[in-house]
């Protein structure tokens, strides 16, 4: 399969402004592949919903030329916590642990957008990127004339050719229906609401980290702290409704049975939304492929949906530009992207964040205590613990896996795993 050399006078088409479309495209344009960003929004996304970024997406960023200004604004935490919200602290887990591993050995907390707001500053200001805002996708078509998308925007009816496809549009994506794709899994009855407080949970509640997984078998529990707020994510019962959920008081209520607070909590922002484990059945489909939400999603507990989304486009990107640089398989780097992707998805994001999910809303005494007395087990023991925090952090599977390794090293790995006399 040769379209993208074929097509190599064609841009590469990112469907998707927000963080994982823009770092694919500004990998990409970096190593010096024309992009086209299409987002159906009118300007650059502002949603705060992921916040978290682990230690090998830090050095993925750290090679775009992101991470100094990333630590800069961002809140370095290197301890998170299990708590319970009955007996306060069960255990705690230290990134500084994984040292000799990785160059940050910590979590970054910082919203989303401020990454979204960084790539796009750097991508308006190359000369081989082209943003297209308010473009809402309606159709995508393969033929001699490279991958088209037609759509509409501002001015009326819109098409766009390219060598290749990067649907990065989201858990709702557009492409991801264009495409054919079967997006198997299920979704959680009830919803999640972030709350975003400016009052300090430090000062309320002295022991915790700045990142705390509360379990709780009625009301459990997600805290964290970034660089300009506290944000609590609580689940919201399946016949709550929007309004019900979303009203000023419910939510000071829900925030003052975490802590009181007796001049009550300043919400800044707030959102809610369903939440799903869900897995595309392929991420490749011809000259187009499947990225972060719009290829998986899954629980936010764990923090690693938007990372294993940057990981997703940082690998595609390296593989498109040995085909269109340096003549690799077209086929075989695809395949390569597809494999270690998916799999990455499936035995890391989902089975990981549905364990936590399921961990920290257990209904059983019985199993509450057996978990707690685990995850003490596990903290109290280093070499458990530095497992546990490379395989929490990613690293595991990136030590794996790699990130967009050529197609015969990952076939290497493959192969030396299936067969433990390599």
């Amino acid at each position: 399969m040769t379209f993208v050399a074929n097509h190599r006078e064609l841009p590469v088409l990112v469907l998707g402004g927000g963080p994982v479309g823009v770092t694919a495209a500004w990998a990409l344009a970096r190593a010096g592949v024309d992009v086209h960003v299409i987002e159906r929004e009118p300007e650059p996304r502002t949603d705060w919903r992921a916040s978290t970024f682990h230690p090998p997406t830090l050095e993925l960023l750290d090679e775009l030329g992101l991470s100094a200004q990333m630590h800069a604004e961002g809140l370095t935490v290197p301890r998170y916590q299990y708590r319970d919200r009955r007996s306060g602290l069960v255990a705690e887990f230290d990134f500084t642990l994984l040292k000799e591993e990785t160059k940050f050995p910590h979590r970054l907390q910082l919203n989303q957008q401020h990454l979204v707001r960084m790539l796009v500053e750097r991508l308006a200001d190359a000369p081989n990127v082209t943003m297209h805002y308010g473009i809402t996708a309606d159709a995508i078509r393969t033929g001699d004339e490279g991958v088209v998308v037609e759509g509409r925007g501002p001015s009326g009816e819109v098409s766009l050719r390219g060598s290749f496809l990067i649907a990065a549009d989201g858990a709702s994506s557009t492409a991801r229906g264009l495409l054919g794709a079967r997006f198997e899994g299920f979704t959680y009855p009830e919803r999640f609401l972030i709350a975003s407080t400016s009052a300090d949970f430090r000062a309320l509640i002295p022991d915790i980290a700045d990142v705390n997984y509360v379990a709780d078998p009625d009301e459990w529990l997600f805290l964290l702290r970034t660089a300009e707020s506290w944000r609590a994510v609580y689940p919201v019962p399946a016949e709550q409704t929007y309004e019900q959920a979303t009203d000023a008081a419910e939510m000071q209520a829900r925030l003052q049975g975490i802590s009181p607070l007796p001049a009550g909590y300043p919400i800044i922002d707030y959102q809610i939304y369903n939440v799903h484990q869900r897995v595309a059945d392929s991420f490749v489909f011809g000259p187009c492929a499947l990225i972060g939400d719009a290829a998986h999603i899954n629980s936010p507990l764990g923090g690693v949906g938007l990372n294993s989304g940057i990981h997703d486009g940082v690998d595609l990107a390296r593989r498109l530009v040995r085909v269109l640089h340096d003549g690799a398989d077209e086929a075989a780097e695809l395949a390569a992207f597809n494999f270690v992707r998916r799999q990455v998805a499936v035995e890391y994001v989902q089975a990981d964040t549905k364990r936590n999910t399921e961990r920290i809303s257990e209904r059983d005494e019985a199993k509450r205590k057996a978990n707690q007395e685990e995850m003490r087990a596990i903290a109290a023991d280093p070499d458990r613990a530095r497992a546990w925090c490379r395989r929490a952090s990613l690293l595991e599977s990136v030590a794996r896996f790699g990130i967009g390794l050529p197609a015969e090293e990952v076939d290497r790995r493959i192969g030396a795993a299936a067969d433990p006399a390599i």
